[in-house]
């Protein structure tokens, strides 16, 4: 390999997705339709420039690698408890279906029926990296849905995983005596989950403590890229599973520390550049003549993609209780295939168990569903009409429906459940003003409702949360608890939400209150501030001076401290 190979493949291949990223963005589709293209021009089946494809797909490996670690982050375990009834039926029953179909299929194809079955396995995978882009780009990541949708990927890894360990023992025996390697690779997973989160809960918090001790900022990036990378390196070696999944698990780690938010905001940046070359290296496998060659194949493996497998999604969804909306936005989300599929078929071709057209087939619908999924998911508000009613189930909460509104006068969202939190619950609802909890903790969620208290499970700095809490029509916004980094943004969300709301902000430290006024804050209390106060007090009251002496000293030291604060203001009383 030339040494000038890696700066020429980065170059290339980062250039061109820029370019055609932007040219994509223009004509208001996904850039992701621009990166896949771009692949394609600088992969070996096209003049010109052509790229180190090796290379280029080793390097997006740890773009998948990081995403995922990412993603764990943010995800909790909780969350995957919670949708466990949904995602592991509907997981399992689209993959069971789009396989037997495809068996069916590819036997006219002249396929045999072990490689009609793999093919379908490939097909019923979707793109994790393609889900988590559009999830997040429409705001959807922490809300129930995309909860949903991230415990349906992990179902289907696992399920895929175990897949590629049995896979080799299956051609090798003809199929029989699977049930002791069946249950050595479920011994290995299981293995691999527990030795992550019983060492890796002591190991990594343990080892990032000593980093941050260092006060080296470059000591703390590295620290959180190797337990990404490492752990993943170590599930493939040693237990049989995936980076992905191996840093999937690592994120969680990761995300039950102290050091979450950090690890996010200052070691993770660059997975977004290795994420686009994932979808570079896949555009480079495509030959574009192959469409001209065996159109028949494309589209059949492009209708199992684009069509089977979101109406089978939609259809379990429905008769597992999902809202219609619910199942259309996530059924249709899954009209695209993913890296998995792209592996399976590799190890399946060296096994001799695919034909060579098979990959060519996966890439192609690859491309073509990943551009044409972003249409399909434009037209799922207008296809709700069309699909009968079931009733919700309550297997997932909270409900996706809007909360009934109550017509008391004043409603007050309050975001956080904690001490602070629960006292200005209790005064606002002595006062007549009903509180509307905005929690993170799924099970305080449920223990409010049950009390009676309105509240919704998710993210404050989404706005989708916001407008479910009811911030719409509520005349304030209490941030009852510091926020690292994420304050301003909820402020900014309630702003565009209810421009008349008074927003009011609770920081750890003096400095954060300008850049909360800053963001729209009608007023911000730090626990500094506020300790300085009642110390001002108490010396006061001790030196003997008079209740206005103390009144006096305390509206001064207050406007030198937070400076002014706007005076709260309520509407008049509906009639």
């Amino acid at each position: 390999m030339h040494s000038l190979d890696l700066v020429f493949t980065l170059a290339g291949a980062l250039g061109m997705a820029l370019l055609l990223g932007l040219g994509a963005h223009r004509l208001k589709l996904p850039p992701i339709v621009g990166y896949l293209i771009a692949g394609t021009l600088i992969g070996p089946y096209t003049p010109g420039f052509a790229a180190n494809e090796q290379l280029a797909s080793q390097l997006a490996e740890v773009g998948v690698v990081l995403l995922l670690f990412g993603v764990g982050l943010e995800f909790h375990v909780e969350q995957l408890l919670a949708v466990r009834r949904v995602a592991i039926p509907a997981a399992v029953g689209q993959i069971a279906i789009v396989t037997a179909g495809s068996a069916i299929v590819m036997r006219w194809f002249g396929w045999t029926l072990g490689a009609g079955l793999v093919f379908g396995v490939a097909v019923s995978v979707t793109s994790t990296v393609v889900l988590m882009r559009s999830l997040a780009e429409r705001r959807e990541l922490h809300t129930p849905n995309g909860h949903l949708a991230i415990g349906w990927l992990v179902v289907e890894d696992m399920f895929t995983v175990l897949v590629l360990v049995l896979l080799p023992g299956m051609v090798k025996s003809g199929g029989t005596a699977l049930l002791l390697p069946a249950g050595f690779a479920i011994m290995k997973l299981g293995l691999l989950v527990a030795f992550t989160f019983v060492v890796g809960q002591r190991a990594i918090p343990w080892l990032l403590n000593r980093v941050v001790e260092t006060q080296s900022r470059e000591l703390f990036t590295l620290a959180i890229l190797t337990v990404a990378l490492g752990i993943g390196l170590g599930a493939a070696e040693l237990f049989g599973a995936s980076m992905a999944l191996g840093a999937f698990l690592a994120g969680i780690v990761v995300g039950r520390s102290d050091f979450a938010s950090r690890a996010a905001s200052e070691a993770l940046p660059m997975r977004d550049a290795f994420a686009v070359l994932f979808f570079v290296s896949v555009g480079m496998l495509f030959n574009p003549m192959f469409l001209l060659e065996r159109p028949g194949l494309v589209a059949v493996a492009l209708a199992f993609v684009l069509l089977v497998k979101p109406v089978v999604s939609i259809v379990l969804l429905l008769l597992l209780g999902r809202p219609a909306r619910s199942a259309l936005t996530l059924g249709m989300g899954r009209g695209q295939i993913g890296e998995f599929s792209f592996i399976l078929g590799a190890l399946a071709q060296e096994l001799g168990l695919l034909p060579r057209e098979a990959n060519s087939a996966l890439v192609a619908a690859s491309i073509l569903s990943i551009c044409l999924n972003p249409l399909l998911l434009r037209f799922a508000p207008h296809a709700k009409a069309w699909l009968p009613e079931f009733r919700p189930t309550e297997s997932i909460a909270p409900p996706e429906a809007p909360l009934p509104r109550d017509e008391r006068r004043y409603r007050a969202v309050i975001v956080g459940w904690g001490p602070v939190g629960q006292t200005v619950a209790r005064l606002l609802a002595e006062s007549g003003v009903e509180p509307s909890i905005v929690e993170m903790n799924l099970e305080t969620v449920r223990k409010l409702r049950s009390e009676g208290i309105r509240a919704v499970y998710g993210d404050a700095s989404r706005i989708e949360v916001l407008e479910e809490a009811g911030a719409a029509d509520a005349v304030g916004l209490i941030l009852s608890a510091p926020v690292e980094g994420g304050a301003e943004n909820i402020v900014l969300q309630a702003r565009e939400l209810n421009p008349r709301l008074f927003v009011v902000a609770r920081c750890g430290y003096l400095g954060e209150i300008g850049p909360l006024r800053k963001a729209g804050a009608d007023a911000a209390f730090s626990g500094e501030g506020e300790i300085a106060l009642a110390m001002t007090e108490f010396v006061l009251r001790r030196l003997g001076a008079t209740p206005e002496q103390i009144d006096r000293e305390r509206e001064r030291v207050h406007g030198e401290l937070i400076g002014g604060q706007k005076r709260a203001t309520l509407p008049p009383p509906a009639a």
